[in-house]
């Protein structure tokens, strides 16, 4: 397994007996939930593919298609988990209290108190709730805020969770939040959005670019006055 290395505050399962807050790079003593199940794997197939962090939790996902989440021990009951999910995983993103994983199959499973308010701790399958079934084959994801954004083999861009800055492109006196993917955008190649973001920009084919949600400080390009945009082109 290649080394990971981490510093900054300490708030993650994954180290006992550690300063809060760790000032020189460490190495993380990351283990799968049961070693003895891992004996005779190969250690090549065990390397870190991505790591994605944010208030809540770090996912380290690895070559093999397995992946471990580690919790913030502060604001979370649950102890660090390897994650459940059979099929093998390509991409994983964490945001502030959610968590978007897209499998080799074009699945997506995500948790979180905007996504399943009655059990945020558990994973859904979010892309078999899309009601086009020739839509449910996942190519991105991208993780908001609040929100969850999919993007489709058909260059169709759907969102999940809090529209409370209509960052999922509606009105958001008439649609608050949605615990189903709705579809945002057609004809779209790319989607962006950053940690702790209520904003999200979508790129169409044609390079044309549009935006949507909190635009308090200006974040969508026009200016500071107008607070909420529904979309810009």
């Amino acid at each position: 397994m290649n080394d990971c290395l981490f510093f900054g505050e300490n708030n993650l399962g994954c180290f006992k007996n550690k300063p809060n807050k760790i000032t020189k790079p460490i190495p993380i003593p990351i283990q799968f939930e049961n070693e003895n199940e891992n004996e005779n794997e190969n250690e090549n197939e065990k390397q870190i593919k991505q790591i994605s962090s944010s208030f809540f939790s770090t996912i380290f996902l690895f070559k093999n298609g397995k992946a471990i989440e580690y919790l913030n021990e502060k604001y979370s009951k649950q102890k660090p988990q390897k994650i459940q999910i059979e099929e093998n995983i390509q991409k994983v993103k964490t945001n502030f209290d959610n968590i978007a994983i897209l499998t080799i199959e074009g699945n997506v499973f995500a948790k979180g108190e905007d996504i399943n308010p009655k059990n945020p701790y558990k994973f859904i399958n979010i892309s078999s709730l899309i009601e086009d079934t020739n839509d449910r084959i996942i190519e991105d994801i991208v993780s908001g805020y609040q929100t969850i954004y999919l993007l489709t083999s058909n260059q169709n861009a759907y969102g999940i969770g809090s529209n409370y800055y209509s960052q999922l492109g509606f009105d958001s006196k008439t649609l608050p939040k949605t615990e189903k993917p709705i579809l945002m955008m057609k004809n779209v190649s790319k989607i962006f959005s950053g940690i702790c973001s209520n904003h999200v920009f979508l790129l169409n084919s044609n390079q044309e670019l549009f935006g949507c949600g909190d635009n308090q400080n200006g974040q969508v390009g026009l200016g500071e006055s107008r607070k909420k945009q529904k979309s810009k082109n």
